[in-house]
């Protein structure tokens, strides 16, 4: 076994404090990675206050990986030690259902293996990036670009795939006018893939202080939405509406914003449940969908697209013994627009 050291969660009430745990020595075709970066996502905060009611703890989070191969193992083919590597959302899938076959992994019929909070074969769950290294197969670790600034690639293994996927998915793109609900870590990444793809990006937020932000961050419009006159204006105006908020709010409210045949795309997981009213839908042909991260393949596809177009996500770096801090400041939406931690401090 190999000595791991990170910040775990032991209860949903508990800050995370320092914890020293063991990881599995890598197999033939697993690599093993000295953690130098993690990004925080939102749901590391749900998950370790179980707010999705399925935490098992000890817990520690973090899904957005950047590192570099300390070793490989002997059947290894992909990679090679030193080199640049990220590793993302999940470590496993069942690699034979239709989804897995067609690079579709996120949605394996079987079910995938979570970063952090996965439940292995042996009984045991997996720990995630918020520590010194982690030991993954070669077929879930994605090559880094060395050209990406390594703090600011870290959300772009949840937050990037996460909005790159939906919009590549969704084929938005240039003639397009593409509304972005809220402007934090998943907003951001949205609004520069967007307006990258050549949509016509309008950022909609209750802060009217983000309007100079939207603007630099690549939005050709923004709206406040409690100016009620300007927000009633832009009914029937959107071919996308990409909803990234994660708090539980009114969905209804902005529908009536889509043009006929309009697509809402919900990025953002609230926790408790939500309801459509199908009127707003029906009389106008309106959908709704969703998205959750991407593939493998897809993902690289991203890292290679962030690496030539220079785009990685807007960072706050942050010691591990400010975690617990940065959770705080999450959950008021005090950061602009992601935490990373880096780990070669723990």
């Amino acid at each position: 076994m190999i000595s791991a050291k990170g910040y775990a969660a032991h209860n949903q009430d508990a800050a995370l404090e320092l914890y020293s745990f063991e990881r599995k020595e890598p197999g033939d075709y697993d690599v093993l990675i000295d953690i130098i970066y993690c990004g925080i996502c939102h749901a590391d905060v749900h998950q370790s206050k179980n707010e999705y009611g399925n935490t098992k703890y000890p817990l520690v989070p973090g899904h957005e990986i950047i590192g570099r191969i300390r070793s490989i193992g002997e059947k290894v083919s992909k990679f090679k030690e030193d080199e640049l590597v990220g590793v993302g959302y999940f470590i496993l899938s069942c690699g034979h259902c239709p989804s897995c076959i067609t690079q579709e992994q996120q949605f394996c019929d079987n079910g995938i293996t979570p970063t952090q909070n996965g439940k292995l074969s042996d009984g045991t769950f997996t720990k995630g990036g918020y520590s010194d290294c982690i030991v993954v197969n070669e077929n879930y670790v994605l090559s880094v670009p060395e050209t990406l600034n390594q703090p600011g690639a870290a959300p772009l293994l949840c937050a990037g795939i996460t909005t790159y996927s939906s919009l590549k998915h969704n084929k938005v793109g240039k003639g397009h006018k593409v509304a972005i609900l809220g402007l934090g870590g998943l907003g951001h990444m949205a609004v520069k893939f967007a307006a990258s793809f050549g949509a016509e990006v309008t950022v909609l937020s209750s802060s009217a202080a983000k309007e100079d932000d939207a603007q630099r961050l690549g939005a050709h419009h923004f709206v406040n939405t409690s100016d009620k006159e300007q927000f009633a204006s832009l009914a029937n105006h959107f071919d996308f509406i990409v909803d990234t908020v994660s708090a539980k709010h009114d969905y209804n409210t902005y529908l009536n914003l889509l043009k006929k045949d309009g697509t809402m795309i919900l990025l953002g997981v609230p926790p408790e449940p939500s309801t459509l009213h199908a009127h707003a839908l029906t009389g106008k042909r309106r959908k709704v969908t969703g998205s959750f991260i991407g593939g493998i393949e897809e993902t690289q596809e991203m890292l290679y697209y962030c690496a030539k177009h220079k785009i990685t996500a807007d960072v706050e770096l942050i010691r591990p013994d400010e975690i617990n801090e940065a959770f705080e400041r999450m959950v008021k939406g005090d950061v602009k627009y992601r935490f990373t931690i880096d780990m070669q401090k723990l």
